[in-house]
């Protein structure tokens, strides 16, 4: 059976590349696509895999502007041609589940989000553009809204990452799906035998759905120590408001990472995510997570055991929170944190992945209808 898997861009590691390099756990022998690669900063296991990019990356430049060629995507995966495929994987966050599947082909879509920028969040995304040009680009999401829908029927099933993941495709695309959350790197993280240090810890890219302001503005001027780790848009902005408790680390490396983790009080995570990989990296740590009470952090963050949640994105709804943490902050215990990150470990994920597919695959091979109608 001939496999191929399309990764919307592959620049980077982080949590929508480790599902794909768990992928090729399952399938070690399926060619990757995608629009635009940097081999060099990819897991040994996907570049050695990686069989070409859509002729965005052949794109002066394309690897750094990558994401400002997004209206040129939906012709470039209509370009790409996966004949002779049996099966065709599409990890969809970006344009991605828009290939053309060979027409015997099963084609399995694992969906981290339809698109962010075009769905979820299309005015936060508008608003960091300069103003001239926010009227042409709101057209062309328009636009794209139109063509990713217009490609639901290329798909054959649906995964959704989390049970919010599943609902925007349900809204969005009609369509039903099977939730299989996405691995946590279990054997990465330990528990500090030392225990925690005074800092709490906020891990992510900084840019302005993330909600680091809320963070540092919660923080600003009392007796709690913060680290913020990541680069993005929103860093200049975020030292200016700033106080002396507040440290800003940059980007470190994944083993400095894990140390951070072991090391810091609580995790505070500020986000409404798709599913959140950071909070179970934390927790694989043994440490709880302060969090933003929406999103796939509801799906991870187990109230009162594994962590505390807040009520809103505000500085007093998460300063708010740190006071109750710190009233209850004793009785967290790090080795049940820590089993329960084990739950969504990368042997649980690949081993559902198998079923769910072969399942599927075996039903194709039959002639069993697949999709079904759209949802009424």
């Amino acid at each position: 059976m001939r496999v191929a898997i399309f990764h919307y861009w592959l620049v980077t590691m982080r949590g929508g590349e480790r599902v794909l390099d768990a992928l090729l756990e399952l399938y070690p022998d399926a060619d990757v696509y995608t629009h635009v690669a940097d081999p060099a900063a990819l897991s040994p296991r996907i570049a050695a895999r990686l069989k070409g990019t859509t002729f965005i990356g052949r794109i002066p430049g394309a690897r750094r502007i990558y994401q400002k060629l997004l209206p040129l995507m939906p012709l470039a995966l209509e370009r790409l041609d996966l004949s002779g495929y049996d099966l065709v994987i599409s990890s969809e966050g970006g344009p991605s589940k828009g290939v053309l599947p060979p027409a015997d082909a099963l084609h399995v879509c694992y969906c981290h989000s339809p698109m962010r920028y075009a769905w979820v969040m299309p005015e936060g995304y508008l608003a960091e553009l300069p103003a001239p040009v926010r009227p042409l680009a709101a057209w062309l999401l328009h636009r794209m809204r139109i063509w990713d829908v217009s490609t639901v029927p290329r798909v054959d099933r649906f995964v959704a990452n989390s049970g919010t993941v599943a609902r925007r495709i349900r809204r969005y695309w009609r369509r039903d799906s099977v939730v299989v959350h996405p691995p946590v790197e279990l054997d990465r993280f330990a528990i500090d035998p030392d225990g925690p240090g005074d800092a709490f810890l906020f891990a992510s890219q900084l840019v302005g759905y993330k909600r680091a302001d809320v963070a540092v503005r919660a923080f600003a001027g009392i007796d709690r120590q913060l680290l913020v780790v990541g680069e993005g848009s929103e860093l200049a902005a975020l030292r200016r408001i700033a106080t002396p408790n507040v440290r800003f680390l940059g980007r470190v490396s994944d083993d400095e990472l894990a140390r951070l983790y072991a090391r810091c009080r609580a995790l505070v995570f500020c986000a409404e995510e798709d599913f959140g990989i950071v909070p179970l990296e934390a927790m694989a740590s043994g440490r709880p997570v302060i969090a933003f009470g929406r999103g796939g952090a509801r799906e991870t963050v187990v109230d009162g055991s594994t962590g505390l949640f807040f009520d809103a994105q505000t500085p007093e709804s998460l300063r708010a929170a740190l006071d109750r943490f710190e009233a209850v902050e004793g009785s967290f215990d790090p080795a049940a944190i820590r089993r329960h990150a084990e739950s969504f470990g990368r042997a649980r994920f690949v081993a559902e992945m198998r079923e769910l597919i072969e399942g599927w695959l075996a039903e194709h091979q039959t002639g069993g209808r697949l999709a079904g109608p759209p949802l009424q």
